[in-house]
């Protein structure tokens, strides 16, 4: 069936187009590597003025399943600078409800990369999570395959 663009790359379509035109603040995406591979993203982030990670430069990986936006994208971030912050593993882990189970379809990249965003900001001490050093020799590759435990919203 030539011409034939599953439902879910149409989506992705979408949304880099949208991401694009009106980016998240501090956010850039890199465009060439998501239009050679649509199904992984990266998106570089810089830290916002005035917070713990003023000035630092992130990237985040997000990697897209066959069933997105009805399961959530695999989100990490890579690359040599992971933030030290209470939700971020030193692998590039992060602990977020709407990477799990608060994830809804209705959420878009636009809106996990503003939460990220916000999360960053507004964390008051920089450390790794509790148990950083357990988790990673638990040697998990995939942090959608983890059952979180979300209880700390004051971060």
């Amino acid at each position: 069936m030539a011409g034939y663009v599953e439902p879910y790359k149409r989506k992705l379509q979408k949304e880099m187009a949208s991401f694009i035109k009106d980016p998240p603040f501090g956010m850039v995406l890199d465009i060439a590597k998501a239009e050679e591979n649509i199904n992984v993203w990266i998106i570089f982030m810089k830290g916002l003025e005035g917070t713990l990670y003023a000035e630092e430069e992130f990237q985040l990986q997000f990697i897209f399943g066959s069933n997105y936006p009805f399961e959530p994208p695999e989100v990490t971030f890579v690359g040599q600078n992971i933030p030290v912050h209470p939700h971020v593993y030193s692998n590039g882990h992060i602990c977020l409800s709407i990477l799990a189970d608060d994830w809804s379809p209705a959420l878009s990249i636009h809106s996990l990369c503003v939460s990220i965003f916000s999360m960053l900001s507004s964390c008051k001490e920089k450390r790794r999570p509790d148990g950083d050093l357990r988790y990673l020799q638990m040697g998990v590759i995939n942090p959608r395959e983890v059952k979180w435990q979300f209880h700390d919203n004051d971060v």
